[in-house]
């Protein structure tokens, strides 16, 4: 695959994707497919978008064109052109970038953006102008509310609430058993994710009899967490929850070893599940809980893993990677059966059954249901392990154990 720029304004530029063709044609004769993007190549959201969505999306790029490009209903395959915006962590640029594509670009299809703020502010741009919308990295408990209002919008991470209650769960069950004194000290980041999780668990953890000591609302963007570590290993809590984005999730593992706090339960946002995170943390990830997870024994899973770090170069996260590939999987099929009418490819993606790297996939109303709500950094991988009946789920691990000193 080769990469060429077609345009630069301000601060977002496009790029087309061609395997096979002198040039990238858009004539009267269609000879292409043109799908189209906006991604943070840029500021504090590249690194979540550049492990969880963009090598996926370049993954996904090139496996079509090695097929010979999309199928559509009558058999015959169409290579792709991708345009591409980088949206420097900005919703605003987010916005700006769907606009040019559905009006000047003229995209066929669009995929989702990076983080759950930012599909938010996606999701009216994707129904005014008619796209399907994949929301993979983005987790609402608004999402059955927005698929009445948005009616080709498919969320595909679940809800605040279900990552919440399977967590006090298994708090609760861990204070039956004596192993934790059910107080649990709590920091969130005041954006879409943080907002939503942190109110989800406040009644979560409330009906399962956990007491919250310590509830902390933090500014996108905040480095320093050290005065929030403080208090909350002086409030009495065993348990540690940051419902965190990946910069803060990185900063506050390292400063939690620094400041020798060493709580019993540790339970990290985005960004645990990375690869690095644990590369960067050796040992000591040992024992930290996240959302998402993998069974490290589903070979389909495997395979894509493998798959993904030889073309892109570094591996998937153990979260929403292979959900992102398994959407783009879902959108070609649905493609397959329907074409390019975008009516029909949503409600197909809607109503249709589809073979993906995750297994048989169906949505339910929209939605994704079968999914690892937590998971657990064990002998190097972070594998689900709720729910807990869910085959292929490991065994909870408590206490965490302490930092290992360098």
């Amino acid at each position: 695959m080769k990469r060429r720029v077609l345009l630069r304004t301000g601060a977002v530029a496009a790029v087309t994707v061609a395997t096979g063709f002198g040039r990238a044609a858009w004539a009267e004769e269609r000879k292409s497919i043109r799908i189209g993007y906006a991604i943070s190549k840029t500021g504090p959201n590249a690194g979540g978008a550049g492990i969880t969505t963009l090598p996926n999306y370049l993954l996904w790029a090139k496996d079509v064109q090695d097929a010979g490009g999309l199928e559509l209903p009558d058999g015959s395959r169409l290579p792709l052109e991708i345009v591409e915006y980088d949206d420097r962590s900005s919703a605003e640029e987010v916005v700006r970038a769907i606009e040019r594509l559905a009006n000047e670009d003229k995209v066929d299809f669009i995929l989702a953006p990076w983080g759950t703020g930012f599909n938010l502010a996606a999701a009216p741009l994707f129904d005014r102008y008619g796209y399907p919308h994949l929301a993979v990295s983005a987790v609402t408990d608004k999402a059955p509310d927005f698929v009445k209002r948005w009616k080709k919008s498919f969320w595909m991470l679940g809800g605040g609430h279900d990552y919440a209650k399977a967590l006090a769960a298994i708090m609760a069950d861990a204070g039956k058993a004596g192993t934790l004194n059910g107080k649990v000290a709590m920091v969130s980041v005041a954006d879409g994710f943080g907002i939503d999780l942190v109110s989800a668990a406040r009644p979560a953890f409330e009906e399962a009899g956990i007491e919250v000591v310590y509830d902390k609302t933090y500014p996108v963007g905040t480095s320093d967490f050290t005065p929030m570590i403080n208090e909350a290993k002086a409030s009495g809590a065993d348990s540690f929850v940051a419902f965190s984005y990946p910069p803060d999730t990185f900063a506050i593992t390292q400063q939690a070893q620094v400041a020798d706090f060493n709580p019993k339960l540790l339970y990290l946002g985005v960004g645990t599940g990375f690869p690095v995170y644990a590369k960067n943390n050796g040992e000591n990830a040992t024992g930290i809980l996240s959302l998402g997870g993998i069974d490290p024994a589903n070979a389909a899973n495997a395979d894509y893993r493998k798959r993904h770090e030889a073309v892109t170069g570094i591996a998937p996260d153990y979260w929403g990677s292979v959900i992102t590939y398994a959407s783009l999987q879902m959108l070609q099929e649905a493609i397959r059966r329907k074409g390019l009418d975008r009516e029909a490819v949503a409600a197909e993606i809607a109503s249709g059954s589809f073979e993906t790297v995750l297994g048989e996939t169906k949505l339910e109303d929209n939605q994704l249901r079968k999914l690892w709500w937590t998971g657990q950094w064990q002998n190097g991988q972070l594998v689900g392990i709720a729910p807990g009946d869910r085959a292929g789920a490991s065994q909870l691990v408590l206490p965490r154990q302490s930092w290992k000193k360098a």
